[in-house]
């Protein structure tokens, strides 16, 4: 499981969270980002090479140069691949009260799972200051522990040459896919993000608000049999699809299909969309645009702080720098991250950048169970 994409797990793993209570004894000094940070902090990476490069290309040389007493390292799991290990080490340590051997986490399934067990600093602005710049909604669903710090929705990507007005909500799109056969196309759901989005989007917009909710805390086998008008529409849609029922594998084949102009519309993730559109992969004259009535599903990333971190004051600066203008514009310009604090307060680059799409308001993924259930059903019930 990559970092990009094991978002939405981990905030369904932070939303399944209630209050937690201290299980060990945090390093002493932890209130609040006090700028006089000393010493090294480690930040444990688990994903791929562009969250690496992030900070240790990006955030990292930006934050010792304004604190010249501190020196960050970093531990790499690339593509996760010890996650599972990595969350014992973890638990045994704070167990024990034990230094864990990093200092602040960036790992979708490291962050969720030690947030579910209570392994995690409690956070809040009077201890992490610039969590004040972040949407409430945003910092809630962190539960208490979890410090957002970038963020990635799916968008719909359109051509403007072939487009001109792109759908505003759900039902226009329903409604533009149908009037217009072959030219949309989304990724089966088990092959990518974007592709699931469309279809719990889909699948959302015959349920209540409640059974929504449901879908996003827990298993929910009971909300799931109410899915089959979602289906239904879905499986209605497959003659109006890319080829007449053609579902490209995987997020990065939609894109193709965007550039090549094979397509006129498509559900894309949106650090993917504007790292391709930066690239040359896709011209600049497709846009993007975000519907409503629901709108298609993102997250945010969240870092962790551990319990018995050697260096908890450390961390919270650290931490406290990622969410500053300067952090935030690090993250937008490197990987085309969503920035999780005011547009207003960034370069007009940043603004313009993500100008089509909406990064304060962030509508959670399906529960991790719900959304491979989701998946296998979409295989049985629409191709």
């Amino acid at each position: 499981m990559t970092t990009k994409r094991s978002l939405a797990f981990a905030l369904s793993a932070l939303a399944a969270l209630g209050a937690l209570t201290a299980c060990a004894p945090v390093a002493a000094g932890a209130t609040t980002a006090s700028g006089d940070a000393s010493g090294t902090v480690t930040v444990f990476i688990s994903g791929d090479t562009n969250v690496q490069d992030l900070w240790e290309k990006g955030l990292i040389p930006a934050y010792e140069k304004e604190h010249p007493g501190v020196t960050v390292k970093t531990t790499i799991d690339l593509h996760g691949e010890h996650d599972q290990q990595t969350v014992a080490k973890l638990t045994a340590a704070t167990s024990a009260g034990d230094d864990p051997g990093f200092d602040l986490i960036d790992a979708g399934f490291v962050t969720g799972s030690a947030a579910n067990a209570g392994l995690l600093m409690n956070v809040d602005p009077q201890t992490v200051p610039g969590l004040g710049a972040v949407p409430a909604d945003t910092v809630t669903a962190g539960k208490g522990v979890g410090i957002p710090y970038r963020a990635s929705s799916v968008l719909l990507a359109y051509d403007s040459t072939k487009v001109a007005t792109p759908p505003k909500t759900l039902a226009d799109l329903l409604d533009w896919i149908r009037q217009n056969p072959g030219r949309f196309a989304y990724n089966s759901p088990s092959t990518g993000g974007s592709g699931g989005a469309f279809v719990t989007t889909v699948l959302d917009s015959s349920l209540s608000p409640d059974d929504q909710k449901a879908l996003r805390t827990g298993a929910a086998k009971d909300v799931e049999a109410k899915w089959d008008a979602g289906f239904t529409t879905l499986k209605e849609l497959g003659p109006s699809m890319y080829q007449g029922g053609v579902y490209p594998n995987g997020n990065s084949q939609v894109l193709s299909l965007l550039g090549s102009g094979e397509i006129s519309m498509a559900p894309v993730w949106s650090d993917q969309f504007v790292t391709a559109v930066k690239n040359g992969q896709i011209p600049d004259t497709v846009k993007f645009t975000q519907i409503t009535d629901p709108s298609f599903t993102g997250s945010a990333s969240y870092l962790g702080i551990p319990r018995t971190s050697k260096n908890t004051q450390g961390a919270i600066d650290l931490a406290d720098f990622v969410l500053s203008p300067e952090g935030q514009q690090i993250i937008a310009q490197q990987i085309s991250g969503y920035p999780v604090v005011a547009l207003d307060t960034l370069s007009q680059d940043v603004q313009d950048q993500f100008a089509g799409a909406d990064p304060s308001a962030l509508r959670p993924g399906y529960f991790s169970e719900v959304a491979s259930d989701m998946s296998n059903e979409w295989d049985q019930r629409v191709p």
